[in-house]
């Protein structure tokens, strides 16, 4: 989902998980991993709704520091990784497209190349 770039991406989780759940095919979703700024109540509540499991760490201020397993956070790396890969391509970074289409074109572009070399 393209938002503006002065929105934040913790709004859009939800949406994003519902439109993937929703598309033909779907799998069925067994953990959601994403980083601290993802830390609401209304989020974990959706992903408990799923019946899937959590792996957010709880941000320090939250006052029941809830369990989430490190294992599996440690593969939130690999696609930290693609995106700083991405961002190498300054077209991508700051975004000169000006219209969505164009920008996904852009991005369809950039991760095939990445994905080859």
């Amino acid at each position: 989902m393209l938002t503006p770039g002065q929105a934040g991406d913790s709004p859009q989780a939800q949406p994003l998980l519902e439109e993937f759940l929703s598309a033909p095919g779907a799998l069925q979703v067994g953990a959601v991993l994403e980083d601290k700024g993802y830390d609401s109540n209304a989020f974990l509540k959706y992903i408990d709704s799923l019946e899937a499991e959590t792996v957010i760490p709880p941000k320090k201020n939250r006052l029941d520091q809830r369990e989430f397993s490190r294992e599996l956070y440690k593969d939130r790396n690999t696609i930290e990784r693609f995106i700083g890969r991405i961002k190498h391509y300054r077209r991508v970074a700051t975004r000169y497209e000006r219209t969505a289409r164009n920008y996904l074109a852009m991005l369809h572009l950039v991760s095939s190349l990445v994905w080859l070399l």
